[in-house]
């Protein structure tokens, strides 16, 4: 079963020869390349508190971007109505910014009065990524409320005593998406997404701890399974003892180990948004000038992957309509390639990396990563651990800033261990890592055999907010500065 073109061309209410008419008139100051985006996302959430699913919501966004290419120039407008009147404005407000003729605002929206329907119970036109088995605008609030109180029910059987309050939201939203530009480029496809989160708040009398967790998929609402809700509480509760006993270590300068998986939100933080082709394309990236040049050890090979079936991060093509690919960027420790967008990739006569994405409609399009992960190495993780006289293991991270410019990070580590004559000790917490991402990077003497990229609900905020996913193997990166007692 398949999602056919004129689906699409329904739910905006639009004709092929309107989506010609709409790239002439936005290309009429003189435009070199034009493209619309037509967006119709539903969004709705279900919340468990005090025990009982009291609180919910239901969205639906509606519109089309429209953007002009003039060399350097960009210009941008959306509305949220695909009445012809309103895509015809703000085809001509994008035109007008791009040729750089005339300011005007990038909201063209209509009163009109026209209401989009929501379409129900088919399967998306480009079903390889994410294929929906069970659509979510089918399945009713009550059936999905019962995930959540069986979230909360394994929580407490589990931990009658220490158990004080259980928060869990689940989220599921689908986005039927049509494209079209200057190139005569027609794409259109539903991408689904679906995120069950918890927090566990609880206490053994002394101690209070905070446990988070969250799961992530493109997928219908068959990724509820009772497996994955099992998963997530164990997650929740894995080294509850040591989390009560967790302290803050002394601090220093010292050898890191980076747990596999959830770790690798550092990668894409401190040194995966330097790859990102705009702040290449600016100068403003530490890698600038370093293509084709050894940055790292030969163990080393990151990629950002746009084609892992069913993950947050996975795309069937980007948000201008270039094929999702799995791209290389460090191959054995030599930096291999950047993420690109058309304008990137036009910029330093390259090919596009599928990497173009935006928000919604009302956003034009900027490099942007997917699934960031690094490759398996050859080494234990055990061997890797026992290789350290003295340092930190640590396997889960939050709050952290970057600049991306410099390379600079600062992250919050919730959870981890004293190393100490290559055993793991006492469990710490509450402190920061800092350090620079690429001389980071040049610093890991040891990769994992072991990578793992996280199914958490991991979302980019880099001027738009964007779902992405991380992964790493366990790594051993010398020197990071531990900001303990």
């Amino acid at each position: 079963m398949i999602y056919d073109k004129q689906y699409y061309l329904d739910i905006f209410k639009v004709t092929e020869a309107q989506l010609d008419e709409l790239i002439f008139t936005a290309l009429g100051a003189g435009g070199t390349y034009a493209d619309l985006f037509f967006e119709n996302s539903v969004y709705a959430d279900l919340m468990l508190r005090d025990g009982a699913v009291a609180s919910g919501g239901f969205h639906q966004d509606y519109g089309v971007g429209i953007r002009t290419l003039q060399g350097e120039k960009t210009g941008y407008a959306y509305s949220e109505s695909t009445a012809p009147e309103a895509m015809k404005a703000a085809a001509v407000s994008a035109s007008a910014i791009g040729s750089g003729a005339v300011k005007i605002p990038g909201s063209i929206a209509s009163d009109d009065g026209y209401v989009p329907r929501i379409y129900k119970g088919r399967p998306n036109p480009a079903a390889d990524r994410y294929p929906v088995v069970r659509n979510w605008a089918e399945e009713s609030p009550q059936d999905l409320a019962k995930v959540l109180y069986s979230v909360e029910e394994k929580l407490r059987a589990a931990e009658p005593q220490r158990i004080l309050k259980v928060i869990a939201m689940l989220t599921w939203q689908s986005s039927d998406i049509l494209m079209y530009n200057s190139h005569q480029e027609l794409k259109y496809e539903t991408r689904p997404m679906g995120t069950l989160a918890v927090t566990a708040i609880m206490s053994d009398g002394k101690n209070i701890v905070n446990s988070h967790s969250s799961k992530s998929f493109r997928a219908g609402s068959e990724m509820l399974s009772d497996s994955l809700v099992q998963d997530l509480c164990n997650h929740l509760l894995h080294g509850l003892d040591d989390k009560f006993k967790a302290g803050r270590p002394k601090g220093g300068k010292m050898p890191v180990v980076m747990g596999a998986g959830a770790s690798g939100i550092l990668l894409h933080e401190a040194m995966g948004h330097a790859f990102e082709a705009d702040f290449i394309r600016k100068g403003q990236s530490v890698f600038n000038g370093m293509l084709g040049k050894k940055i790292c050890s030969e163990d080393i090979t990151i990629v950002d992957d746009g084609t892992i079936k069913g993950n947050r991060g996975a795309l069937n093509f980007d948000d201008e309509g270039v094929p999702a690919q799995r791209t290389v960027m460090v191959e054995n420790g030599v930096l291999t390639s950047f993420l690109h967008d058309r304008i990137s990739a036009k910029a330093l006569d390259v090919q596009p990396t599928g990497n173009g994405r935006r928000e919604s409609f009302r956003f034009a399009p900027i490099p942007r990563m997917r699934a960031t992960y690094m490759e398996s190495g050859r080494e234990k993780a055990s061997d890797i651990i026992a290789s350290v006289k003295k340092g930190i293991y640590v396997d889960e991270f939050s709050n952290g800033q970057v600049k991306i410019g410099e390379g600079d990070f600062t992250f919050y580590v919730k959870s981890g261990y004293l190393i100490e004559d290559g055993h793991l000790t006492a469990p710490i917490k509450d402190i920061n890592i800092i350090g620079n991402g690429p001389r980071a990077l040049g610093q890991i003497r040891a990769v994992g055999c072991d990578s793992v990229v996280d199914d958490s609900a991991w979302t980019c905020g880099k001027e738009q907010s964007a779902p992405v996913s991380c992964g790493i193997p366990t790594v051993l990166v010398d020197g990071l500065t531990v900001g303990g007692e």
